[in-house]
């Protein structure tokens, strides 16, 4: 067996840019779709040529920020376009359903790219990647945190075998998102809308888990009903990796004048090395990772650095993949067969909520 090579100079933070000809319409004008999507297409050189959202104004407001040349007074119309390649959709998970079918119907609609979760449940996820898939299209999840720059470089490591055999892996976050209005009207809070990301980052890094146990309570500061407030998750992957995931959204009192401490950190043990690190994105800083490995580095602490972040550089690799994907008319990286996996995993997770029990993933069919 060839020994690991792996050293920082090896590391890649962010994609290379393969493909960016195909011409994209963006459906949502909200803080996601004008500070993130649409920063890091103009920072890559996307072609962005057409919006529309449910306040046509708003949709008016982004595309003069951005120099998008088309407005179009509703969603529908903008998918009706024929100028349009690929269908950019950051709008709430009931009503995207109804855009990706509409999307998948057009003849000139080669990609769709959704927002994550695909939809409120397993059974719609499924459904919706049959009717991708027999209609021949591309639909892609944004899972963007799989594009964060140290979970990329943490990837590389694994692959490499610089930390040998994984045995403990930790996502640990305490920091407060921006929940979005229509959350309230949902029965799922947390776990389909926060956990999804360090769910799908730790099945990217490690493969499918066999199980997982969730636990929950309100989240003291959410005002509206809720359940799944602040979650605690474990799973058990291939190779009897053991893995937890925290989602403290609370974080600390909320009284003025209280300095919270809020962070997102990660830590994966193995048995030739150690690696850690942050996501910057709480504080809008780049991600950081520091490692140790018996193999690569001597045992001595390794700290590569970038002056990419999480927000808004790793939308780039998100739409990179789709450009790609239509270019050489492959599967996307961010497929819906894989992200059907973590929408499946999001449904155990809730289940051993209802069940109080570790619920296994064979439970279900996809």
């Amino acid at each position: 067996m060839t020994p690991p090579t792996s050293t920082a100079a090896d590391i890649r933070p962010d994609v290379d840019i393969r493909a960016r000809t195909h011409r994209i319409g963006c459906i949502g004008a909200g803080a996601i779709m004008a500070d993130q999507h649409l920063e890091a297409y103009r920072i890559a050189g996307f072609p962005v040529v057409a919006i529309a959202s449910r306040t046509e104004a708003n949709a008016r407001a982004v595309a003069e920020r951005y120099g998008i040349p088309t407005v179009h007074p509703t969603p529908e119309d903008l998918i009706a376009d024929p100028d349009i390649e690929i269908v950019d959709i950051a709008y709430p998970p009931d009503l995207q359903p109804a855009l990706i079918r509409a999307a998948l119907a057009q003849p000139h609609v080669k990609a769709v790219l959704a927002q994550k979760p695909l939809a409120l449940d397993l059974d719609e996820a499924l459904a919706l990647r049959d009717e991708a898939a027999a209609a021949g299209k591309i639909l892609s999840v944004n899972q963007n945190m799989r594009f964060d720059q140290s979970i990329r470089v943490l990837k590389q490591l694994l692959d490499a075998g610089a930390l040998g055999d994984p045995v403990f892996a930790q996502i640990d976050m305490h920091a407060v998102p921006h929940w979005q209005g229509f959350l309230a009207g949902y029965d799922r809070l947390t776990l389909a809308n926060m956990s999804v990301h360090h769910l799908d980052a730790l099945r990217y890094l490690f493969g499918d888990p066999s199980e997982i146990t969730t636990v929950v309570r309100a989240d003291p500061r959410t005002a509206f009903e809720h359940e799944d407030g602040i979650v605690v998750s474990t799973l058990r992957f291939p190779g009897d990796v053991l893995a937890l995931s925290v989602e403290d959204v609370w974080g600390g009192p909320r009284e003025e004048g209280f300095d919270d401490d809020f962070y997102i950190k990660w830590r994966v043990e193995g048995t030739k090395g150690i690696a850690q690190g942050t996501i910057g994105w709480p504080h809008g800083v780049p991600s950081t990772i520091r490692y140790a490995s018996q193999l690569t580095t001597g045992g001595a602490w390794v700290e590569p650095s970038w002056d990419t972040h999480w927000f808004p550089h790793a939308f780039i690799g998100v739409m990179e993949q789709v450009q790609y994907a239509v270019d050489t008319a492959s599967a996307p990286e961010l497929s819906v067969a894989d992200n059907v996996k973590t929408m499946a995993l999001i449904e155990a997770g809730y289940r051993s909520i209802a069940e109080k029990r570790p619920v296994r993933l064979d439970e279900f069919t996809l």
